[in-house]
């Protein structure tokens, strides 16, 4: 007969690897709310500043999410940024980029659809074989 031995406690890996080499770009101001990894300009209020360790530690918090819970991602993430995300706060944020990433893609895909479209008929209009000419000039 066999016995569970217990696993332990799981620790979250720590960020020894943050890339140095991604460019993060200041965005604009929309919501009255900072989002995690930004923060507010000095001389301009309506531009938010990319705080590189935060959004680096925020795509590494992605990863985590497959195998951790919000809750223990949440908490690893506000103590290894220094800036307070609740669960829900994390779970609200990974959300609405899923959503802009999909809107994204679909938006992409709908436009090759339509160069094709608008090739074909570019492609049609030009060959006319076989086509019905009707003249202005019709008599009843």
């Amino acid at each position: 007969m066999t016995t569970n031995k217990s696993l332990g406690k799981w620790k979250l890996p720590q960020p020894t690897d943050v890339k140095e080499e991604d460019e993060w770009v200041p965005v604009p101001r929309i919501a009255r709310t900072i989002p995690f990894g930004y923060t507010i300009e000095e001389n301009e209020p309506d531009i938010l500043l990319p705080v590189k360790i935060e959004l680096d530690l925020l795509e590494k918090a992605k990863v985590y999410l497959k195998q951790y819970s919000l809750r223990e991602v949440a908490a690893w993430l506000s103590k290894n940024s220094g800036r307070y995300i609740s669960h829900l706060g994390l779970q609200k944020r990974i959300k609405h980029e899923k959503q802009r990433k999909n809107t994204a893609r679909s938006l992409r895909k709908w436009a090759t659809y339509a160069e094709t479209a608008l090739a074909t008929a570019e492609k049609l209009e030009t060959q006319r074989v076989g086509a019905k000419q009707t003249s202005t000039n019709t008599e009843l």
